[in-house]
């Protein structure tokens, strides 16, 4: 990870545990299609700091890990939900699904 910027390792610990407990297949989906692993089929976000997203993706029986990186630089812990919604979004959009409602 580089500069963790904002985001203090009791936050990352919060953000992970909410997006694996409550957004599994939302972490899969943009592993698949965003981070190369169209063949994954388990992804945990294992970190984050200002500058992108980490998994740990199960792919050909091995995990692996996969960095993405978020569009700018993160300076605020609410830009993280915005970054996410804007990769689930772009991932569902390259597998052909339609957008969650609501958002």
């Amino acid at each position: 990870m580089t500069d963790a910027g904002p985001f203090t390792e009791d936050v990352v610990r919060q953000i992970m545990r909410h997006m694996n407990d409550d957004h599994a297949a939302d972490c899969l989906a943009i592993c698949r299609a965003l981070g190369g692993r169209p063949g994954a089929t388990a992804a945990r976000m294992t970190g984050l700091d200002a500058d992108g997203i980490e998994f740990a993706v199960t792919d050909g029986g091995a995990d692996r890990p996969v960095r993405i990186p978020f569009s700018e630089r993160l300076t605020e812990r609410v830009q993280v939900r915005h970054e996410v919604v804007r990769m689930t979004e772009e991932a569902r959009a390259a597998a052909g699904a339609a957008p969650p409602h609501g958002g």
